[in-house]
């Protein structure tokens, strides 16, 4: 058995090559060795690679990213009953401590000694051969989903945690602003859980049509002049819950002017900036809420039953797909938006 692997690292910004790192070993008696065999690449992932950072977490060269994967098992601890070699699983990448006061409240996605996969100072990402993980971490793939499909399970588990953070949404009116990988969704999430009519804003056109032929009630350019009167057009007292799933300031502005007085809006989407801001007079007067997302709070298996029952719902946020050598290509046609693509799936193994 080879010491060593195949990795992709980040070696600077907007460099990335495939090297090689340590094979990792099962270290604990509850962990799996799991070989890697899909990957997304995820908003996040492009963060570090187009800044090198996203807020305190700052990469140091090389370093292994990604963190949207579905694998197999290739070994086991002694005590692991949850898996077993040869199973297929969808991967958790936070792994938790289980003992913080975090943890303890039944919030293990704000653990106080968390472990990310492909998170610079935590752990090295799953862009590589192979990976252990906690068996808590591993979750069986059902029949009838393929690896691909399951590897989406993590970011619609942060959908489904948004929307379980919206409350009840029953009837309600709803805008997504960033028809990317999250927000479609927080949008079949919000759509299974009973929401009324959703609203999207999103530049690209090729994602604004998938907006369109998924049946979003109206879809406006959040680019152009009037889209937000354009939208509250068809909801003139506002929306219920806004979305917010592409991290920039413009789009804070607008979720807090389509928002009715007593709305929520739920912050998901990670600035490349250190500060937002929000003009006080609105969301005063109208006493918006505002609530940040943070990942996912035990939605993975929620996810992967929501996948499993509507077998091929997400098909379509599979635009492209690359070999493992080809992971750089990948990298730039997403940090650049570019050819429609929606999500870049890249085949390791």
């Amino acid at each position: 058995m080879s010491a060593t692997m195949k990795a992709a690292l980040l070696t600077g910004l907007r460099e990335l090559r495939i090297g090689e790192r340590p094979r990792p070993r099962i270290g604990r008696p509850t962990d799996v060795l799991l070989r890697i065999r899909e990957v997304g690449v995820c908003g996040s992932d492009v963060h570090y690679y187009v800044t090198g950072r996203i807020g305190s977490q700052v990469v140091q060269y090389p370093f292994p990213v990604g963190h949207e994967c579905a694998a197999t098992v290739e070994e086991v601890g002694p005590e692991v009953r949850r898996v077993r070699p040869g199973d297929r699983v969808a991967v958790e990448p936070a792994m938790s401590c289980g003992a913080c006061d975090q943890c303890r409240a039944g919030r293990p996605h704000t653990c106080r000694r968390t472990r990310f996969l492909g998170c610079p100072g935590q752990a090295d990402g799953s862009l590589c051969e192979f990976v252990v993980m906690p068996e808590e971490c591993c979750y069986p793939v059902p029949e009838g989903l393929t690896l691909e499909q399951a590897s989406l399970a993590e970011p619609l588990s942060i959908g489904i945690y948004a929307v379980r953070l919206a409350g009840d949404v029953r009837d309600r009116s709803a805008a997504i602003l960033g028809f990317g990988p999250i927000g479609i969704s927080v949008f079949l999430a919000a759509r299974e859980a009973g929401v009324r009519a959703l609203y999207v804003t999103e530049p690209i056109p090729e994602r604004a049509a998938a907006a369109r032929r998924q049946g979003a009630a109206a879809v406006a350019d959040p680019g152009r002049p009037g889209a937000v009167r354009e939208l509250l057009a068809r909801e003139p007292l506002g929306m219920d819950f806004v979305f917010e799933c592409c991290g920039r300031q413009e789009a804070l502005d607008q979720a807090v002017e389509m928002l009715k007085p007593g709305g929520k809006l739920l912050f998901i989407g990670i600035p490349e900036t250190d500060r937002v801001s929000f003009a006080c007079d609105p969301i005063r007067r109208k006493e918006i809420c505002i609530q940040n997302v943070r990942r996912q709070n035990h939605c993975m298996q929620p996810a992967i039953d929501f996948l499993h029952r509507r077998p091929g719902i997400m098909d379509f946020v599979l635009t492209h797909r690359f070999p493992f050598e080809r992971t750089k290509e990948a990298f730039d046609l997403v940090a650049e938006y570019r050819d429609g693509v929606i999500k870049a799936m890249i085949h390791v193994a």
